[in-house]
């Protein structure tokens, strides 16, 4: 069995611990967005005695300070705005030993054609400090996702194409700033010789980080909680369409091991490859899941007027605060927490599923079991008193 099969079925990974940190390293990881949702992933699992590559050195960058839950990852963490063209270069331009970049970060404008603008910005005042200086630099992964197919939330419904979605499909005639990330990571790598790309494409990511803009589970988790401390019923808050239809999702874990396998193997340089776990799930049955995780009485669809997230939590902020108080919780403030229009987008679509034949084909075998996910990632939450 590879390593990326079996570390999908919890067999691979040994714990890090002070007496097998190496002295020396092969390889060195910059991570643009250590403390985001496949950033964690990436912190937890290339450090680790029998990742694929290593041993790694793990340099880790994000906006806001090291946030409590991150303090143990053995990365050195950089506090830095990559808006920032000065503060970058200050930086980063000393971290001439990088050997590999996974750029998983991105920032929300309040239109596409603005986060367009923000996001290049951001990835262009990178790649001009890293490229030049880290000599040693093989390979860049991008990570995007699905609305390279679906369109941006501007768009959404007036031009996608229709699924399932393979890697190939041309791209949509609408603004998006995954195009202009790819454009730029295009342009970029003709600039230093040998220097390979791969593009990763998630859907929704089930994972850990309370800083993430878009961690469904965390918000599912949040609203479970503000339901068992008001002993209310967990209603479910989306469509007919989400509660009985296939939906799909994409791992954190499985996507940071796809970007380490595009990191290294030979088979997926200058590639772009959708990221899924392989299986399928429905709302409905993952929704008794969520409840008996956390002891609410499960709703079912309700039918009639649709509910939402956005109206349920309104008014909200002194529970949760009152709930973190009572259960010992990390400190955090609802509105940092709960992107409810995220999560009333997911549940109020039939999802559109991709498939994950290409990167099989190009070699990598890594998978997850969608259920065994949604419940890992909960109980993460809970063990890192996040949520009660």
């Amino acid at each position: 069995m590879s390593w990326w099969s079996s570390a999908a079925v919890g067999v691979a990974r040994r714990p890090l611990n002070q007496e097998n940190v190496p002295l020396n390293y092969e390889s060195v990881a910059l991570v643009v967005g250590i403390t985001g949702i496949v950033g964690n992933s990436l912190a937890e699992i290339l450090p680790l005695p029998d990742t694929p590559g290593g041993p790694w050195k793990v340099y880790g960058v994000a906006r806001r300070p090291r946030p409590p839950w991150d303090a143990n990852h053995p990365v050195e963490y950089i506090q830095c705005d990559i808006s920032n063209p000065e503060e970058t270069h200050s930086r980063l331009s000393g971290l001439k030993d990088a050997t590999h970049l996974f750029y998983v970060t991105w920032a929300n404008g309040s239109t596409e054609t603005e986060n367009c603008k923000i996001n290049s910005k951001m990835f262009t005042n990178l790649l001009s400090c890293i490229i030049p200086n880290a000599q040693k630099l093989q390979h860049i992964c991008l990570q995007t996702g699905i609305k390279h197919y679906l369109g941006s939330f501007d768009s959404l419904g007036m031009v996608a194409h229709e699924p399932p979605y393979i890697e190939d499909l041309p791209r949509l005639n609408a603004p998006n700033f995954y195009y202009n990330l790819e454009d730029i990571l295009f342009e970029q790598v003709e600039k230093k010789d040998g220097l390979t790309w791969s593009v990763h494409r998630p859907g929704t990511i089930f994972g850990f980080s309370p800083y993430s803009m878009m961690n469904i589970i965390c918000n599912l988790c949040v609203y479970a909680s503000i339901c068992k401390h008001e002993g209310a019923v967990l209603r479910f808050p989306g469509t007919k369409e989400a509660w009985s239809s296939y939906s799909g999702a994409s791992d954190a874990d499985l996507i940071a091991e796809q970007e380490i396998w595009a990191a290294l193997d030979i088979n997926a340089k200058n590639e772009a490859f959708n990221c899924s776990n392989g299986d399928v799930f429905k709302w409905k049955h993952f929704w008794k899941v969520l409840a008996e995780l956390f002891e609410v009485e499960c709703g079912e669809f309700e039918g009639g007027e649709r509910l939402t997230l956005v109206e349920l939590m309104k008014d909200k902020e002194s529970v949760w605060d009152e709930i973190v108080k009572q259960n010992n919780l990390v400190p955090t403030k609802l509105e940092d927490i709960g992107l409810w229009w995220f999560v009333d987008y997911i549940l109020g679509v039939e999802y559109p599923l991709d498939t994950m034949n290409k990167s099989k084909e190009h070699g990598f075998s890594g998978f997850r079991n969608s259920k065994s996910s949604f419940i890992h990632w909960i109980n993460k939450l809970k063990d890192s008193k996040i949520v009660p």
